[in-house]
This record gives C-alpha cells, structure tokens and sequence, in this order.
C-alpha cells in the first residue's frame, strides 16, 4: 500500500512525515529548508510509492490565512503542475507548532535538542498527519 506525506511548511523550512506502508503510523521523516522541498520530493518519490500528501493550512484564530498560506497555495498549485495524479488534501495546523514544542519537553529530551526548531517542525508533520488519518 502506498504511503501518505504530511507536510507542515514554513516559510524556511518544513517539517515532513510519512505514514508506514500500512498508512497507520505517522512517523517524523525530515526537515528540510523550503527552497529544497520540491527537490527533496523528487528524490523521495523516486524511491517510494506516495499516494497523497496533507499539506497544513495555516489559518489564524479568528479564520483568515496567515501569511503563510500563500506561499503554500503555491507549492500546491506547483505540486500539481508536476505531480498530476497525486491527491492534495489540507489539514488544519492550528496550534501544531505549540503542542509539538509541548511533546517534545514532555518526551525527556535535552534542553539543546529541544531548542532545534527542525525537531518541532516534524513533530509538527506527525501531528497534521495523525490528524488527518483520523478523519479517513
């Protein structure tokens, strides 16, 4: 069974996870810098069967988009330019960033560990994934 992709972007970089072959563990895969992420997709699609990615949406409390959110309008329309048969679907990622920082404490790792920003933006991933494999 082909995997699922989340991806939790950020204007420098973006936090990715992917489920096992069953699609039922989401698992942190890799941050990478944004300006690399379609690149780093090619290489992993290369080498593995990806059906879908779940792209975060970045909407604020009172409903409108962040700034964010146009950047990642335009990642989607490139991915699917390049990527024609992959499904797109959104995930809300709100408070993500703040629970994975939350987890992350929680999980007994060193104060050093905990302040590298690419560990919260994969959590992060795991967590727009986790959520999005509930609602299927």
């Amino acid at each position: 069974m082909p995997r699922i992709m989340a991806i939790d972007y950020g204007l420098k970089r973006t936090g990715i996870a992917c489920t096992d072959n069953l699609q039922i563990i989401a698992s942190p895969l890799d941050t990478v810098s944004s300006d690399q992420l379609l690149d780093f997709l090619k290489q992993y699609f290369s080498t593995e069967n990806v059906e879908a990615l779940v792209i975060g949406q970045a909407i604020r409390k009172d409903g409108t988009a962040s700034p964010v959110e146009k950047k990642i309008l335009e990642l989607i329309e490139n991915l699917e330019k390049i990527y024609p048969l992959l499904k797109i679907h959104r995930q809300d990622e709100h408070l993500t960033s703040q629970r994975a920082s939350s987890i992350i404490r929680q999980s007994g790792r060193k104060k050093k560990d905990r302040r590298k920003k690419g560990l919260v933006d994969k959590v992060s991933a795991v967590l727009i994934l986790q959520e999005f494999l509930g609602h299927i």
